[in-house]
């Protein structure tokens, strides 16, 4: 649709392609803005340069945070030259994705936020009413500015991390030695009392073995005395005796045979895991600088920034909200300009044309003046009055045929009464009635 608008003497400089992506960030429209005076131009021009630089910042800012929350862990000092190739291009898709959300949810803000009353006096009412987009935008203030303010204090912050996690890691590691050397402890009191059942089982063998020795040699000192006589019944009673002995050492053997090898594989297993000290803890070192590396988050970098930071992350915050905000809050102070009620008579233009307007009533309350407006829908009424004259006429065409019906039922009865008299169930069936 074209509209006739009469040109005054006013020159309207040429438009230029980031004038209009700004208007457009803006949530303005050109067409009309192309119209207007330099003034109005400038103001959505900035206010979409504000929310253009928003998005941009959220981009660094949400590129920051992935890369700090999904990025490599380890010392402070040392996650710089960890970060890999796909990290990094991780963390810029990341980045634009969120800087684009946040510059599509900025730029309804602005969008959708009126101009209250027209006047630069913001009043309370006004205040009511942005008050849900002002806390969105406080909330995204929030969200932007603490990846950047990690980011902006960088270097002092991985000082002090490096630090603490120097200091959280000797903690873990006298705790960790405490512990292995508690084990080992007990390893060491266990291998003891394997090693003394089987010392115990061992001089019980001894013990059968000098027996046995001291009866040999005693049959073999009786025997050199009389070997003249041969092998005889003295001879062969210690022969007996040694026998007798042996066969009570094996039986000895034979009975702790599977206790002694249980406790030999228990020494062995024993032993294998003292052998496995030196390895353990140092297993358990690389754990803990793992465990150590890992407070290199988001979240505990954020607390030492505030720590170390002093004011400038709450200046960085202030800043950030009131870059989120300041729009809302210009939106509220400017004036009606002519692009304002260019666009006001478009918009009532298009409502008339689809049959649709408002009226406004005025009414003395007893709080003042009240007034109120009337949405009239003229398709809707034009519809609404069709079909209620469709109805209507209806109506009346069911009244004319009843009349009718009547009429002739009434000329039948007079001209036969006798065929309308029935008794019983059957009347109303026979008479039609």
């Amino acid at each position: 649709m074209k509209y006739d608008i009469q040109e005054s003497n006013y020159q309207h400089n040429e438009t230029n392609i980031i004038t209009k992506f700004l208007w457009w960030c803006a949530g303005a429209d050109a067409y009309f803005l192309s119209r207007s005076p330099m003034q109005d131009r400038v103001k959505y021009a900035g206010i979409g340069g504000i929310v253009l630089c928003t998005g941009v910042l959220a981009a660094f800012s949400g590129g920051f945070a992935f890369h700090t929350i999904f990025g490599p862990k380890g010392e402070a000092l040392e996650i710089s030259a960890l970060t890999t190739l796909t990290d990094t291009i991780s963390s810029v898709i990341f980045g634009v994705v969120w800087g684009l959300v946040i510059f599509n949810l900025d730029r309804f803000i602005i969008s959708s936020t009126g101009k209250g009353d027209g006047t630069d006096e913001i009043t309370l009412k006004e205040w009511g009413q942005a008050f849900p987009r002002i806390l969105i935008a406080v909330i995204l203030g929030f969200a932007i500015s603490a990846p950047l303010e990690i980011q902006i204090l960088k270097s002092e912050i991985d000082a002090e991390l490096q630090m603490y996690q120097t200091n959280f890691r000797q903690d873990l590691d006298q705790l960790t030695l405490k512990v292995e050397n508690k084990k080992r402890a007990e390893l060491e009191k266990s291998k003891d009392e394997f090693n003394f059942k089987i010392s115990n089982y061992q001089k019980e063998l001894k013990t059968y073995d000098d027996q046995i020795d001291k009866l040999i040699a005693v049959q073999q000192a009786e025997m050199q005395d009389k070997r003249a006589y041969g092998f005889g019944p003295v001879a062969k009673k210690m022969q007996a005796d040694i026998d007798t002995k042996r066969a009570e050492k094996e039986k000895f053997v034979s009975e702790k045979k599977m206790q002694v090898e249980a406790l030999y594989k228990q020494l062995a297993s024993v032993n294998s895991e003292i052998d496995k000290y030196k390895v353990n803890l140092d297993k358990a070192y690389a754990k803990n600088k793992l465990t150590a590396g890992n407070y290199s988050g988001i979240l505990k970098r954020i607390q030492i920034s505030h720590e170390v930071g002093g004011l400038i992350p709450w200046v960085i915050l202030f800043v950030l909200l009131s870059i989120e905000t300041g729009p809302i809050v210009f939106k509220m102070m400017m004036n009606k300009g002519v692009y304002d009620f260019l666009v006001e008579n478009h918009n009532k233009k298009q409502e008339v044309e689809n049959g649709i307007w408002r009226e406004h009533y005025t009414y003395e309350g007893k709080k003042g003046l009240i007034h109120m407006e009337k949405w009239q829908f003229m398709e809707v009424e034009l519809a609404k009055k069709e079909k209620l004259k469709k109805l209507q006429e209806q109506q009346k065409l069911n009244d004319q045929a009843i009349e009718e019906w009547g009429k002739l039922k009434s000329s039948a009865i007079q001209k036969n009464p006798t065929a309308f008299f029935t008794e019983g169930d059957q009347s109303i069936t026979e008479n039609n009635a």
